[in-house]
């Protein structure tokens, strides 16, 4: 049995699950996420928990019984506590601002460039040389600050560049000036 799958999935007081078919709508004070899922693999509300099982020990239920139990246990979380991804800006003149709901970044190009943030997804700024993406759904919270990293992703000389905070960049050694 899947050690990550057999764990129920506790829901927390003002989050609301429902089922329909192989659908799961989960509706909590952040927002509301709803999610097709495989239609083999059961997911069943028992008292306060969540429990997903599968119907036998094929290679195919074992891999998708842990995805279901991670996917329902992140929607739960999303609209409880939701998610954040926070990056930095690395290099002299690089900076971030919002103007409107829009994020600007300016990173050593001609020109300034713009994000538009998605629905459900919102950014905050609160140094120049920092940028927060928060939201509910995890997925879209790692795509969204994946694309603001990948505007400038980090070079390996001088570590300039956009990176998540605490990401560490193996640096390489330049050139050697003559003698």
């Amino acid at each position: 049995m899947s050690r990550i799958g057999k764990r129920p999935i506790p829901i927390p007081s003002g989050v609301t699950v429902e089922f329909e078919g192989s659908a799961v709508r989960v509706t909590g004070p952040k927002g509301v996420l709803s999610r097709s899922l495989h239609p083999e693999i059961k997911v069943a509300l028992q008292g306060e928990e969540v429990v997903v099982t599968r119907p036998d020990d094929a290679p195919k239920h074992r891999a998708l019984h842990g995805l279901t139990r991670t996917l329902v246990a992140n929607m739960v979380e999303g609209v409880s506590k939701g998610f954040e991804k926070r990056l930095e800006l690395v290099g002299v003149g690089y900076r971030a601002a919002k103007q409107g709901e829009k994020l600007v970044l300016t990173v050593g190009y001609s020109h300034p460039v713009d994000i538009n943030p998605p629905e459900g997804i919102t950014i905050q700024v609160p140094a120049n040389n920092a940028v927060i993406v928060q939201g509910a759904n995890r997925e879209q919270v790692g795509q969204v600050a994946a694309k603001i990293r990948s505007v400038r992703p980090p070079e390996p000389y001088q570590g300039k560049g956009i990176r998540y905070q605490g990401e560490v960049v193996r640096r390489k050694v330049g050139k050697t000036g003559k003698k």
